[in-house]
């Protein structure tokens, strides 16, 4: 049987904490935005996924991924796959009815626009969270790595095109990419889990490593997101 994911709320702490609120308690204002907003992203958005679990070996040149031509370069995916035995490619959007609603709303009125673009970004990390507890079912003999995202770190982001061919992600989930090597839709992530026998330590979490580096609002006010 084909497996879904379906969201039924979202995190309006996550989703405030984008928007830069951290102690203060957002006007009454904004939250009658959330909750337009969040009914608004679960009637949107379409949760789609895909992931391979693939054997890999790791070279001077970085981790090739047998049964691909795919050799994703650079120490740091080297150093987030150490003593894992396999890894999970994986990409998960939550579809382009969210980038046009996004757009219609930049036209017609920020403010919603913003608490709506947040809440879409909770809603692809809490997808993102839901897959990997599916890895957790499928594979409870591992444990998992944290999501390492395409771009990050010494990976380039120009690897998003041999990684969503390796996955079909065009075809089988609608994610895409456009001449700057970004997603499309937007509200979309491309991660690697590695899979080991060994605990994991999470030490190495952190903002190089993180699917929101690039755009981070906990980042431009001096902080992050742990708290």
């Amino acid at each position: 049987m084909e497996k879904s994911i379906k969201l039924t709320s979202l995190n309006r702490k996550e989703a405030l904490r984008y928007l830069g609120y951290k102690k203060n308690a957002p006007d009454e204002r904004v939250e009658e935005l959330m909750d337009e907003c969040e009914e608004l992203v679960l009637k949107t958005a379409v949760p789609r996924f895909i992931y391979k679990k693939l054997d890999f070996t790791v070279n001077e040149d970085g981790v090739a991924f047998k049964n691909t031509s795919m050799v994703l370069p650079g120490e740091s995916i080297k150093k987030h796959l150490y003593k894992c035995d396999s890894a999970i490619c994986m990409a998960v959007t939550i579809s382009e009815g969210i980038d046009r609603q996004l757009r219609v709303l930049q036209l017609t009125d920020m403010a919603k626009a913003l608490v709506f673009d947040s809440l879409a970004s909770v809603a692809v990390e809490q997808t993102c969270d839901k897959v990997e507890e599916l890895l957790r079912e499928e594979y409870p003999d591992y444990y998992q790595t944290f999501r390492f995202g395409i771009g990050y770190g010494d990976l380039p982001i120009s690897m998003q095109e041999p990684f969503l061919k390796v996955l079909d992600a065009g075809k089988k989930i609608g994610l895409n990419l456009n001449k700057s090597y970004m997603l499309a839709p937007v509200k979309s992530v491309t991660a690697v889990i590695g899979l080991t026998k060994e605990p994991v330590s999470t030490k190495n979490r952190g903002c190089a490593t993180c699917n929101l580096n690039k755009t981070c609002a906990y980042r431009g006010m001096g902080g992050h997101c742990s708290g």
